[in-house]
């Protein structure tokens, strides 16, 4: 998978480059230099199908829309990736939080139940074992 993304890059490098020299030969544009013009031209077509080649065999990946958004604000698209995995470790946090207090909670119910209904809550602890934790 790392050689289709190596030769996609590879692609786009020289594309770009070939866009820079495009750009270069239009800003100082004289007759004489047509057919270099036309050859840069005939490259960047050339270079736009390898890319789309290139994109054939990636089309299975998905990047998320927000990825786009974090490069279009000019931030680095690996903080996307950073900013997920922190999220997803305040949320496990959360969570874990949230099943140590049933947890407890669990425990001293079954324990105060134990004191109130006795007969009941041995049945209970007959039919589910003691899996009250402790």
């Amino acid at each position: 998978m790392a050689e289709k993304f190596d030769n996609l890059e590879e692609h786009l490098e020289k594309f770009i480059e070939n866009i820079r020299q495009l750009g270069i030969i239009v800003s100082d544009f004289q007759p004489s230099s047509q057919t270099g013009l036309n050859q840069k031209l005939n490259f960047m077509i050339s270079g736009l199908q390898d890319i789309e080649k290139c994109r054939q065999q990636l089309h299975e990946i998905n990047v998320p829309l927000e990825v786009f958004e974090y490069i279009d604000q000019g931030r680095n698209p690996q903080l996307y990736t950073k900013e997920c995995l922190e999220r997803a470790l305040a949320r496990n946090e959360q969570v874990k939080g949230k099943i140590d207090t049933m947890t407890k909670f669990k425990s001293l119910l079954i324990s105060e139940l134990g004191k109130v209904f006795p007969e009941e809550m041995s049945k209970y602890k007959a039919i589910h074992g003691d899996d009250a934790p402790s």
